[in-house]
């Protein structure tokens, strides 16, 4: 068994701040925070409902061509797990007003690096419900 310490308390406390920060910049299109979230890197990925990116470059010009409305949801079921202090798991359930019958599905691995923590890898799906 690993002696990684799971949860250490200030650690997650860390993690949460910024993940509810990239909940704000997702809901309001706040492309320049969301863009500061993630590792800027060409080996960060994103998977989403209909794309799969790889690279920062192209999690950015995904985020600019992004539409701006609807982007409101309501999350459930939020867990997130840290591994020793520099290393996260966020994942959360999502429903929109807009997708009744539907529930959406985001996992990320944060990372803390010199400039803070960044989202590493993302994954986002949507499903039904059911």
């Amino acid at each position: 068994m690993s002696d990684l310490a799971i949860d250490i308390p200030e650690v997650k406390a860390e993690v949460e701040g910024v993940f509810a920060a990239y909940e704000e910049a997702l809901v309001t299109n706040d492309v320049e925070t969301l863009d500061a979230l993630f590792l800027a890197d060409p080996r960060t990925i994103r998977y989403g409902g209909g794309e799969n990116l790889y690279g920062i470059e192209e999690i950015r010009a995904f985020r600019l061509a992004r539409p701006a409305a609807g982007l409101a949801r309501t999350l459930s079921r939020t867990q997130i797990t840290t591994y020793g202090r520099d290393m996260a798991v966020a994942a959360t359930l999502f429903h929109r007003e807009s997708a009744p019958g539907k529930v959406g599905r985001q996992m990320q691995t944060w990372m803390r690096t010199r400039d803070g923590w960044k989202v590493v890898a993302a994954h986002v799906s949507v499903i039904g419900e059911g």
